[in-house]
C-alpha cells in the first residue's frame, strides 16, 4: 500500500513579515512623537484637554477618510504597493514639522498631514496583506502584522522616555530623532516587498459602480456598523496619557503608559489572530468589547498606579482581540477585487466615529472629569456588544466573483 502524502502546512509568506517590520519602524517613529504630543501640547503650547481631543480626532478621522480614496484607487489600478510607499513617504516627511512647531495650529497641520499619509497607505497595505496571505491564515497574517506594528508602538515610547530623561524633557530633540526610523520604513517597503500580480480576469475599472458596491453584501455592512460602534467606544489613546498625568505620574514617565498598553497589545494580537481562524468572529469580537467595558470601568474608578496599570493592560487586551479580527472580517466579507474599497469604506465609518468619540471625550473630560469620560466609553462599548448579541450578519459575499465593468 502506498502511504498518503503528508499534508503541507501553509506558512506566512516573507512579504507579510516585511510589511509587519515596515509598520514596526513607522510606529517607533510615530509613537516617539505621539507618546509625548498631548504633554507637549498642554505643557509647552498651553492647549486644553478639549483641544487635544479635537486634534487627535481630526487627525485620526482624516487618515481614515483618506483610506476610502486610496483603497478605491488601489482597486482601480489593481496595484497596492505604490500607494503604500507614497503614504509612508508622506508620513516620514512630516515628522520634522512636529519638532519645528511653535503653535497649536502648526501641530494640528502636521498631525493632519501625517495622518493623510497614514490614510493613503492604510487600505492598500491591508488589501496587500489580504492578497498575499493564504486564505486559511488571514487571521494569523493580520494578527502578525498588528503585533509587529504594536511592538513599534511600545518601543517608540520607551525610546522617548529614555531620551526625555537623558535630555531633561527636551521634547523637540526627541521629535528630531523620530525622523530616522520613518525614513528606514519607507526604504524597507520600497526594496523589500514586490507587487503581487492582479487576479486573472479581474475587472477593476469601476470599483464604485452601484451594482459592484451592492455585492459587498450584508455581512460586510454588518462589520462596518459594528466596527464603527466599537470605534465610538474607544476614543483616542491620548486620554490614557492625560489620565496618567492626572494621577501625578512624572512627566518623563507618562509615555510608559503607552508602553504598557502596547506590550499587552503586541503579546495578544498574534495569538488572538490565530484564534480568529478557528472560532466564531462575532463571539470573539463580543469578548473583546466586554474587555473594553471592564478596562473603562477600572480607569474610571482607579486613582492609583496599580489601577491605572490594570486598566491600561485590559485596554491592550481589547485591542489585541479586536483590531486584527476586524481586518480579517472585512477581508472575508468583501470580494477580492473590491478589497481596497472595502477597507476604505470600513475606515470611513470608523473615522467618523473616531472624530465624534475624541471630541466628545475631550468635552466630557473638561466638563465633568476623567471618570465620566471612561464611563461614557463603557456605555458605547455596551451598545456595540448589544448590537452583536441581537443582530447577526447575512452570508458573506463571494470573493472570487468578477466585477462588472
Amino acid at each position: 500500500m502506498t502511504q498518503a502524502p503528508a499534508r503541507v502546512r501553509p506558512t506566512l509568506p516573507r512579504a507579510i513579515w516585511i510589511l509587519g517590520s515596515v509598520s514596526l519602524l513607522m510606529d517607533v517613529s510615530s509613537e516617539m512623537i505621539h507618546g509625548l504630543l498631548p504633554l507637549f501640547l498642554v505643557d509647552s503650547l498651553g492647549a486644553s484637554a478639549f483641544a487635544v481631543g479635537v486634534i487627535e480626532g481630526l487627525g485620526e478621522a482624516t487618515s481614515l477618510v483618506v483610506k476610502v480614496f486610496s483603497g478605491t484607487l488601489s482597486d482601480y489600478l489593481g496595484r497596492r504597493k505604490r500607494l503604500a510607499v507614497l503614504g509612508y513617504g508622506l508620513s516620514a516627511l512630516t515628522k520634522p514639522l512636529f519638532a519645528l512647531a511653535g503653535s497649536v495650529h502648526l501641530v494640528l497641520g502636521a498631525r493632519i498631514l501625517d495622518r493623510v499619509g497614514k490614510g493613503i497607505r492604510g487600505a492598500p497595505r491591508d488589501a496587500l496583506v489580504a492578497d498575499i496571505a493564504p486564505r486559511e491564515l488571514r487571521g494569523a497574517a493580520f494578527g502578525l502584522r498588528q503585533s509587529l506594528d504594536t511592538i513599534g508602538a511600545f518601543l517608540g515610547p520607551l525610546v522617548a522616555v529614555g531620551l526625555m530623561l537623558a535630555w531633561h524633557d527636551r521634547f523637540r530633540a526627541v521629535f528630531w530623532v523620530a525622523v530616522a526610523p520613518a525614513l528606514l520604513a519607507v526604504a524597507l517597503l520600497e526594496f523589500g516587498v514586490g507587487e503581487p500580480a492582479p487576479a486573472a480576469g479581474a475587472d477593476r475599472r469601476n470599483p464604485l459602480r452601484r451594482e459592484n458596491l451592492r455585492r459587498l453584501g450584508g455581512a460586510y455592512w454588518w462589520v462596518v456598523v459594528i466596527g464603527g460602534l466599537a470605534t465610538l467606544a474607544r476614543f483616542s489613546e491620548a486620554f490614557l496619557l492625560l489620565r496618567a498625568q492626572q494621577d501625578r505620574v512624572p512627566l518623563a514617565y507618562v509615555p510608559l503608559v503607552m508602553v504598557a498598553m502596547n506590550v499587552v497589545y503586541s503579546a495578544c494580537a498574534y495569538p488572538f489572530g490565530r484564534l480568529a481562524d478557528r472560532i466564531s468572529h462575532p463571539r470573539l469580537l463580543g469578548a473583546g468589547l466586554a474587555m473594553l467595558i471592564l478596562a473603562d470601568l477600572v480607569l474610571a474608578r482607579g486613582r492609583s498606579w496599580p489601577m491605572l496599570t490594570l486598566g491600561v493592560g485590559l485596554w491592550g487586551v481589547h485591542m489585541g482581540m479586536t483590531q486584527g479580527l476586524l481586518a480579517a472580517m472585512v477581508t472575508d466579507a468583501a470580494p477580492a477585487p473590491l478589497r481596497g474599497t472595502a477597507f476604505g469604506l470600513f475606515n470611513l465609518a470608523s473615522g467618523g466615529a473616531m472624530l465624534v468619540a475624541s471630541g466628545l471625550a475631550g468635552w466630557i473630560w473638561s466638563q465633568a472629569g476623567a471618570g465620566y469620560t471612561f464611563y461614557a466609553g463603557a456605555g458605547f462599548a455596551a451598545l456595540a456588544l448589544g448590537a452583536i448579541l441581537v443582530w447577526r450578519p447575512s452570508r458573506p459575499a463571494r470573493p472570487e466573483a468578477p466585477l462588472r465593468s
